[in-house]
């Protein structure tokens, strides 16, 4: 594949356009946003996976038009250490865009994205003081603030996010309700390896010894599971994911919730799964580190 810079357009010897400027991107996307064919967009920052294609693709089955954007958004970063080493593989990104049918890669850096210190911040009262927001200060008001920065360029009809950072798709669907964004937006389910684990951009940090015993976090998940659809309580089926986990001292868990999977409060200890209302969807989520490599992880239940 040859890329050159030319005048804020990245030029491609390819069918995907490759932008990295506002105003190239605006003007691009304006015949779009005048005819009746729709948008769908998936933002992303890079390291993709078949996770991230799988978005793609199911992009391509509901939009007319397919924008992916590459940006590692230093707001949502509270560890230093963690942004730094946030991989990078930009060509093979691209390799795997252009054959998924991506139609317009927004590839902007910093300087485009953020001009001026930024002073706004988000609150999302509720959703972001649990789970994630409580080991994470500030994530997700930088979570907020690009993807809504995002949204307003790209102006999308649909937007694509995976199941796997369930509490971030929670909280942009508060965000496009509460700022009235006419924008539909898709959890796509989370695409895994044949061992369980979960396809993250993380994962390639992992060593082989670490890559090994990553599944257990999936199993954690499946053990709690199988306990709440046995009867036994939300309290005991916890404990039971979290034993799972500390069999295994390469683990550090951050924790193992039981939440309503729309609201993502932890459900009461007490509760057993066959009294909750047929209409509740109950999420499993997790988080544990491996070494420096934070690995977060979920299912749901109907």
């Amino acid at each position: 594949m040859f890329v050159c810079h030319f005048y804020g357009f990245l030029i491609v010897a390819s069918s995907m356009k490759i932008v990295d400027k506002i105003d190239i991107l605006r003007s691009s996307l304006e015949p779009y946003s005048r005819s009746e064919k729709t948008i769908g967009f998936v933002p992303t920052m890079g390291a993709l996976h078949k996770g991230h294609i799988s978005l793609i693709e199911e992009a391509k089955k509901k939009s007319d038009f397919v924008v992916c954007s590459i940006f590692v958004n230093p707001l949502q970063f509270n560890n230093t250490g963690d942004f730094t080493n946030y991989p990078i593989s930009l060509e093979k990104d691209m390799e795997m865009l252009e054959k998924a049918g991506c139609n317009l890669l927004f590839l902007p850096n910093a300087d485009t994205m953020y001009q001026n210190p930024v002073r706004t911040k988000m609150v999302f009262e509720g959703l972001d003081n649990v789970m994630e927001g409580t080991h994470r200060q500030g994530h997700f008001s930088g979570v907020g603030i690009i993807v809504a920065k995002l949204f307003n360029l790209v102006q999308p009809d649909h937007a694509f996010f995976g199941q796997k950072d369930l509490q971030q798709f929670a909280i942009i669907q508060q965000m496009i309700t509460d700022l009235s964004f006419p924008i539909t937006l898709h959890c796509c389910s989370i695409k895994r390896d044949e061992d369980g684990l979960a396809m993250s951009s993380r994962n390639r940090r992992l060593d082989e010894d670490q890559r090994i015993i990553a599944p257990k976090i999936y199993e954690s998940l499946i053990l709690t599971k199988k306990m709440l659809k046995k009867g036994e309580s939300v309290e005991k089926s916890q404990r039971a994911g979290l034993s799972h986990l500390d069999k295994y001292k390469e683990f550090e868990t951050e924790y193992l919730e039981i939440v309503d999977a729309a609201t993502l409060q932890p459900l009461d200890s007490k509760f057993e799964f066959k009294k909750i209302h047929k209409e509740t969807k109950i999420a499993i989520c997790v988080a544990a580190k491996l070494g420096e490599i934070r690995l977060i992880d979920n299912i749901i239940i109907d």
